[in-house]
């Protein structure tokens, strides 16, 4: 019988996170002050982060021990399980070796809650009260509510309104654990109502929950603001995912010729290729192919700029250097909510940019073929975010059938789509159709980015 599952056992658990800015090529380009346009330090960012996640933010150690506490919840659900996908292979009938490590057997059923336990537990330890945050799809806000959860912190959640009506049960999911949860734009904020009074419909944004939720943070003595994506201390805590694959890839004896990742703000595609790119800058696998994919109605990756901008709408936020289509772009209101952000993790970003990464964009009805193949295949009903790696995996697959190349392939599969019915019944009744941002669209929007020097 041919083995299709990989376990680790809990002893082999990696206990340390890996920052690959000490092995980056070229060093990462600073983050800038909002106001001032100069270099942030601590202090800056003191208001909304605990002391310890700014030190990881900029820390130059390889490796950062996961503390014992974290780990104890870890362990709960990790190591996670890494797969093969034999009967999607037979279904494409190709030569391509396809393996996917799944994330979604967490209690939040993604990849999320790897930071979130994170952030929650810096919090609790440094004293703070209450945690105010964004969430596209709601994968974010439900795995913070739980990290928050069990340290007892109180925990706000500003969700993109379009999400917020799609998605009823991650709100139900959040309300649970203990958070309030509030559609985006909201009357809360300042910057909620002054969108509300401009546009009473507006479906909302990632950029514009960002904004509401760091006023938010900022408004109160006893709150800090969490990220779920982006940031360089978010992907270095999905890096676990990542190590564990290396260790499950070698149980298997295989190694990936390609990695297929979704990328909203890259935090799932980061914590799964960042451990791999160390074989690939050190010359041990430089033809490894790393694919980020993203979807055509938001496609800062394939379309945006690689600039200085503002993380949220109201320009709230230390500018980084990343992918954008401008911090005022509003996207449609596609199904894949947590694909739904105009930047770019500024790692993600930088990888891109040094050639080491590629980046696609696909069509939603696509997305939603792919991922009713992969259910009817592998028996996973998927994210549509992950599903967007999903379709570009096949892909891959489909050309070496016509190569007859037996590659193998990875996919980063972040999370399950069990609150996402919504999505699939309206594909099943043919009412999923593609979306492609117009030109003109994207151009008004990267007019508001800063005038900061950029390449």
């Amino acid at each position: 019988m041919k083995r299709s599952m990989w376990f680790l056992d809990q002893k082999d658990m990696p206990v340390n996170w890996y920052n690959i800015q000490v092995d980056l090529p070229e060093p990462l380009p600073p983050v800038l002050h909002p106001g001032t346009g100069k270099p942030i330090g601590p202090e800056d960012l003191a208001p909304l982060f605990p002391m310890e996640l700014i030190k990881q933010e900029v820390s130059t150690e390889r490796w950062i021990e996961i503390p014992e506490e974290i780990q104890e919840i870890y362990l709960t659900w990790r190591p996670t399980v890494l797969h093969r996908a034999y009967k999607l292979e037979k279904a494409l009938d190709t030569p391509a070796r396809i393996y996917y490590k799944y994330e979604g057997t967490s209690q939040a059923g993604s990849h999320k809650l790897n930071t979130a336990v994170a952030q929650a537990y810096y919090n609790k330890k440094e004293g703070i009260k209450r945690i105010a945050t964004e969430t596209g799809a709601g994968q974010w806000g439900s795995a913070l509510a739980m990290g928050c959860s069990f340290f007892d912190v109180e925990c706000k959640v500003y969700m993109v309104r379009i999400s917020h009506d799609q998605k009823p049960y991650r709100r139900i999911l959040m309300e649970t654990w203990g958070a309030k949860c509030v559609p985006s734009p909201s009357p809360d904020t300042n910057a909620g109502r002054e969108m509300l009074k401009k546009w009473p419909d507006c479906p909302g944004s990632l950029g514009l929950a960002i904004s509401e939720a760091v006023e938010d943070a900022i408004s109160r003595d006893d709150t800090h603001y969490s990220l779920g994506s982006v940031l360089n201390h978010v992907l270095l805590h999905q890096t676990i995912i990542g190590e564990e694959t290396i260790k499950q890839m070698e149980m298997a004896d295989a190694y990936p010729d390609i990695i297929v990742g979704c990328v909203g703000g890259g935090s799932n595609f980061g914590g799964m290729i960042l451990p791999w790119m160390r074989d690939k800058i050190s010359g041990k696998k430089p033809d490894l192919q790393i694919i980020s994919v993203e979807p055509e109605s938001c496609p800062k990756m394939t379309r945006g700029k690689y600039a200085y901008d503002f993380g949220d709408v109201a320009g709230m936020t230390p500018l980084l250097k990343m992918h954008t289509l401008g911090h005022t772009f509003i996207p449609p209101a596609i199904h894949a909510g947590g694909l739904r952000y105009h930047g770019m993790a500024p790692i993600v970003s930088h990888l891109n940019r040094l050639g080491l990464i590629e980046a696609r964009a696909v069509h939603q009805t696509g997305v939603f073929d792919a991922a009713f193949a992969f259910a009817r295949s592998e028996g996973v009903i998927s994210a549509p975010e992950t599903s967007h790696a999903i379709k570009v995996a096949i892909d891959e697959a489909l050309k070496c059938k016509e190569s007859g190349e037996a590659k193998t392939i990875l996919l980063a599969h972040s999370g399950h789509g069990h609150f996402d019915l919504t999505s699939y019944s309206k594909y099943l009744s043919g009412e999923i159709t593609d979306y492609s941002y117009p030109e003109e669209e994207v151009r008004k929007a990267m007019e508001e980015i800063p005038d900061v020097a950029s390449e």
